[in-house]
């Protein structure tokens, strides 16, 4: 008879599964597992490759970051309540951007006085000791277990893994205690539980009066609209909404985009101003979208008398306890395939009194897409000064260095929408954008998307303010440590530009405003006063340089450029328009 520990068979579980990574953060929980990955490699046997970070947050957002380029979960490890709390919030980010992430955390041992392998042998195991450790992640997550033997835990990983990657797909927690990793079994008690017998549930299309309900109101339209903001994380939907949108002249605009969801040199291409497009339309689409305009503003009078259509992922929006925007047809599924369907319908019944029609349409378009244009380039011309370099210069010259293949990641925050305008995105899958709660995404993800993406250049654009919230230390670390070089560019304004303009929104007249006191200043103004955030990633052996002359911006990132493609991380800390 054969017997191995629980841990034995968890490996064996994440091979099922087809698990390629376990980001971790380890501690004495982890016992039972450390031992058994040794014990394979002396045998070499294959498991998932450990990625060490030393902080919870980069490990889940590298996660993340790897299954926004692949759609497959991966593991990530942390050390009991005090890892979860780490990782809370980046968690809390994964739920809504609503990627898959199979977050395993030891338990404190339960068993006091040695009677069972693992028990308690240290101070922490009664500190660390809880009495709800799933509480700190329940909100975010869609399932959440006890692991109560090992003879279940084959079966237990197939159905963690199954509510992951079910649509909306999302992060599950399963906690591990640790005298059960150490418990040992016969193999022949061990059977697999596969992937293709226990697997996810997948999001379809709709049935044909629904769709021919949604053709006709697009044919109808004389004017129609589309919002999306993360129908792009599947290209084949990026596609299918671009044809649809030719062939009937939609103008398709993305606020708080998460991707691509249309190449932005198309024709259709509206930018991301919604209230631009709601006081002449008919007809809206919200595709794939949490947020499609701020309620309390001036858009929602134009929005009231629109006939809205919605097709989503998460048409309820069932994590969001008030969400608060009316349509008139809501149509829960896959994006891509619905679009096809629609998109089928409209060319089958499109005649060349139609076509004419829309081809005018989109005709028409062109003299504001020009002046749109004009007015981009005239902001990228302003430099601004030294010491305070213009954020639209820095992004077009920025964009003038980069290729199409190359992935940015848009953490600029209040800067956000400017990137948008002036580095333009055409393909799938070359753009991730903010959708959870939690600044300090970035860092974790693009060394998530560089270990997906080993032959891509992956563009980390960043806030001074959110940098510190990324745990840049440990990106750094991490990056060197597996060779997964990024580009960084820290926008340093010299603190939190949000949190001034939300209590200037508030209060435009107010005492704070008076004082210009918004508690959200990082600079001192001390002449002592030392903020060469680069060095922190020269640490660890990264190229870093800081520039606050617009004229020495372009050699800078020429510089930059150079070294990441030599297989060297790069930082760029800019000195932009203070706050």
């Amino acid at each position: 008879m054969t017997t191995h520990s629980t841990a034995h068979y968890f490996l064996e579980a994440l091979v099922d599964l087809g698990i390629d990574y376990i980001f971790a953060n380890l501690g004495t929980d982890h016992v039972s597992l450390i031992e058994e990955i040794a014990r394979w490699d002396s045998e070499g046997r294959r498991h998932p490759e450990v990625i060490l970070c030393p902080h919870e947050v980069v490990a889940v957002h590298m996660a993340a970051g790897y299954a926004i380029a692949t759609g497959r979960g991966q593991a990530v490890l942390v050390h009991v309540d005090a890892g979860t709390a780490n990782a809370c919030m980046a968690i809390q980010n994964a739920f809504r951007y609503r990627l898959p992430v199979l977050l395993l955390a030891g338990r404190a041992p339960f068993a006091l006085h040695g009677e069972l392998t693992g028990a308690r042998d240290t101070y922490v195991h009664f500190v660390q000791d809880s009495f709800d450790q799933a509480s700190i992640v329940r909100p975010y997550v869609k399932w959440e277990y006890t692991l109560p033997s090992g003879i279940v835990v084959k079966e237990a990983l197939a159905r963690a893994a199954a509510f992951m990657h079910s649509d909306p797909p999302g992060p599950v927690y399963m906690m591990l205690p640790r005298e059960t990793l150490a418990e040992t079994w016969d193999e022949q008690a061990m059977p697999a539980y596969l992937p293709t017998r226990y697997g996810s549930v997948k999001a379809g299309g709709i049935e044909a009066a629904r769709a021919q309900a949604v053709a006709e109101a697009l044919m109808a339209a004389e004017n129609p609209i589309a919002l999306t903001a993360y129908l792009g994380r599947n290209p084949e939907a990026v596609s299918a909404l671009e044809r649809l949108a030719l062939v009937c002249g939609i103008r398709v605009a993305e606020f708080n985009p998460v991707t691509v969801n249309i190449p932005q040199d198309s024709p259709c291409f509206a930018g991301s101003d919604p209230a631009a497009l709601l006081a002449s339309a008919d007809l809206g689409l919200l595709v794939d979208i949490d947020v499609p305009f701020i309620l309390q503003t001036q858009t929602v009078e134009g929005a009231d008398r629109l006939h809205w259509i919605q097709i989503d992922l998460d048409a309820l929006k069932a994590d969001i306890p008030m969400w608060g925007f009316a349509t008139d047809l809501r149509i829960q599924g896959d994006s891509a395939i619905i679009l096809r369907q629609v998109l089928e319908i409209v060319v089958a019944r499109a005649d060349d009194a139609y076509r004419r029609k829309v081809h005018d349409r989109i005709a028409s378009w062109q003299p504001a897409r020009e002046a749109a244009r004009a007015r981009l380039r005239s902001a990228a011309a302003q430099k601004g000064s030294s010491g305070a370099i213009n954020p639209a210069y820095l992004f077009a010259h920025l964009q003038a260095h980069l290729s199409e293949d190359d992935i940015v990641l848009n953490e600029a925050v209040r800067n956000a929408p400017v990137l948008q305008q002036q580095l333009p995105r055409t393909r799938p899958l070359t753009y991730v954008g903010l959708a959870g709660g939690g600044l300090g995404f970035s860092g974790g993800m693009a060394l998530g998307l560089k270990l997906a993406n080993p032959s891509r250049r992956i563009v980390q654009i960043v806030g001074d303010g959110a940098f510190h919230f990324a745990a840049p230390d440990s990106v750094y670390a991490v990056s060197q440590q597996y060779e997964l070089p990024i580009f960084s560019v820290i926008l340093d304004n010299g603190g939190w530009q949000a949190v001034k303009a939300s209590v200037q929104r508030v209060y435009p007249d107010g005492a704070a405003q008076r004082a210009d006191a918004f508690l959200s200043r990082l600079r001192s103004g001390r002449q002592d006063e030392r903020r060469q955030l680069a060095d922190i990633a020269s640490a660890f052996g990264a190229y870093g340089e800081r520039v606050g002359d617009p004229d020495q911006l372009d050699a800078a990132i020429e510089r930059c450029l150079a070294a990441l493609d030599g297989g060297c991380t790069a930082v760029l800390h800019v000195d932009i328009t203070p706050l």
